[in-house]
C-alpha cells in the first residue's frame, strides 16, 4: 500500500463550489481505476471544523505502484496540473489499514494527522505504538477505515481515518468526503503490512 495526497491552499475568498461541482462532475473518473485501493476527494474550508484555509486535499490508498505511476503520469494527475499547477505530492509508505465498524457506509468526513518521529527515538518502537493507535481508531465506532504510513526521508508518520460522518477534533486536521473512489477497496491489505 502507498499513501499519496495533494493539498492545494485557495485563496481565503475562494468560492469552494467550484471544487464541489469539479468533484461531482469527475469524481466518478476514477470509480474503476486499476491499482487504486481508495481515494477520499477531500476539503476544508475556511472557519469550518476549525480550518484556517480553503484548501482541495485528495487522498489516496493505492495498491500498486502501477496504478499510482498511470494516475500520476496519465491525464487524471494531468487535469489537476491545467487547472491548479502542479502541487507538491506528499507519499507514503503504507505500514497498515484497518477497516472500521462503518465500513460500508459513505464516509462524510476524514482525519490527517502527522506525527515527526523525534531524532533519538527508535523508530521500530514509535511505529508499534502508532500501530496500536491505528488499530483503536479502527474500533472506535463511526470509524470507515484508519491507514497509518510513513515517510523515512523526513521521518513523518501519517494517520488516516475517514468517519462515517462527523470526525472529532482531537483525531488531527479535518475534511469533508465530497466523494469516495473505492475500486480495490477490499484488497488493500488489513492489519500489519509486513
Amino acid at each position: 500500500m502507498h499513501a499519496m495526497q495533494y493539498r492545494i491552499t485557495l485563496p481565503a475568498d475562494y468560492d469552494m463550489r467550484i471544487i464541489r461541482r469539479r468533484v461531482e462532475s469527475r469524481g466518478r473518473l476514477l470509480d474503476d481505476f486499476p491499482g487504486l485501493g481508495l481515494k477520499a476527494y477531500l476539503i476544508r474550508e475556511r472557519g469550518t471544523d476549525l480550518s484556517p484555509v480553503n484548501q482541495y486535499a485528495p487522498f489516496y490508498l493505492w495498491n500498486t505502484p502501477q496504478g499510482m505511476n498511470s494516475f500520476l503520469w496519465g491525464p487524471g494527475f494531468q487535469g489537476i496540473i491545467d487547472d491548479f499547477g502542479r502541487p507538491e505530492v506528499g507519499h507514503w509508505t503504507g505500514l497498515a489499514f484497518e477497516p472500521g465498524p462503518a465500513a460500508r457506509t459513505v464516509p462524510r468526513a476524514a482525519t490527517r494527522r502527522a506525527l515527526p518521529i523525534p531524532p533519538g527515538e527508535n523508530p521500530a518502537a514509535v511505529i508499534d505504538r502508532a500501530l496500536d493507535t491505528a488499530r483503536e481508531y479502527a474500533a472506535t465506532p463511526g470509524v470507515h477505515s484508519a491507514a497509518l504510513a510513513v515517510d523515512p526521508r523526513h521521518w513523518e508518520l501519517l494517520h488516516f481515518t475517514l468517519w462515517e460522518h462527523t470526525a472529532p477534533a482531537e483525531a488531527g486536521d479535518r475534511y469533508q468526503v465530497l466523494h469516495l473512489s473505492a475500486p480495490e477497496q477490499d484488497t488493500i491489505g488489513t492489519g500489519r503490512h509486513w
